[in-house]
């Protein structure tokens, strides 16, 4: 099982569990999804926590998948757009509890997410351009100003949880030791209050947003089908299953007519 779940006190925790790096296939995806969305009408649930073990929070999809069969990235999209649904639309606030690498599809989770908790060595970043794919700049956004998303998206450079947390993104940085229990802290607050108020609030408060965030991943999305249908696409999923450098036609011709000038 690629996650767990349980309950207590109002509070469910959704742990993520698939070593090596939590990257999850298309059908996993559609399970976390399903999931969230019963903790959501769950009378038990008040507060929902999301966290990981293991080596970092999410890497995402499954490039593997992907490599493998390019016609996936179709349910593959579909399941993280539930995925990310499920928690920005959710009923219940949702809080996540960030470590490590947080990428991709940990990025959806975050940047869908009402309140980010992060240990002190987690690192945000979206290297979808170079994994030949698209997506995740409308959670970026959600957590970044936008010049920042477009140095990330464009570079594919990290950002540590201080900056982060310097950008307002985070709400509290922590050594990893304390990350799940500054969370449940956190949760069990929330959870004291009523339960009907809170519904009211996060309803309210996703309604004043600027713009539909649903919308706006769904035209991303749109752009990851295109570039999955260029060859750059392939050969850069290709190169990360294989631990190589990609190499681009464009880039090949642009170092030759260097070289010779």
């Amino acid at each position: 099982m690629a996650f767990e779940t349980s309950i207590d006190n109002g509070i469910a925790e959704l742990v993520f569990c698939k070593p090596p790096v939590n990257a999850f296939s298309s059908t996993e995806w559609f399970a976390i999804a399903r999931r969230i969305e019963e903790l959501g009408v769950d009378p038990a649930v008040r507060v929902i926590v999301i966290r990981a073990e293991g080596k970092g929070f999410c890497a995402g999809v499954d490039i593997k998948e992907l490599a493998a069969d390019a016609n996936r990235i179709v349910p593959v999209n579909k399941g993280n757009y539930d995925t990310f649904k499920a928690i920005h639309r959710n009923p219940k606030p949702v809080i996540v509890a960030v470590h490590g690498f947080v990428l991709g599809g940990g990025i959806g989770i975050s940047g869908a997410a009402d309140i980010i908790v992060a240990s002190e060595c987690a690192r945000f970043g979206v290297p979808e351009v170079d994994r030949g794919a698209m997506g995740g700049g409308a959670h970026l956004q959600r957590m970044f100003p936008v010049q920042k998303v477009r140095f990330m998206y464009y570079t594919g450079e990290f950002i540590d949880a201080q900056e982060a947390y310097r950008l307002g993104a985070v709400e509290r940085v922590v050594p990893k030791d304390q990350l799940r229990a500054v969370a449940l802290d956190i949760a069990a607050k929330i959870a004291a209050k009523s339960s009907p108020m809170i519904q009211l609030a996060k309803e309210a408060l996703n309604g004043i947003e600027d713009g539909n965030l649903e919308d706006k991943y769904r035209w991303e999305q749109g752009f990851t089908l295109q570039a999955y249908r260029e060859k750059d696409s392939q050969e850069a999923r290709d190169a990360f299953v294989q631990k190589r450098d990609a190499q681009f036609d464009d880039k090949k011709k642009f170092d030759d007519k260097k070289g010779n000038a």
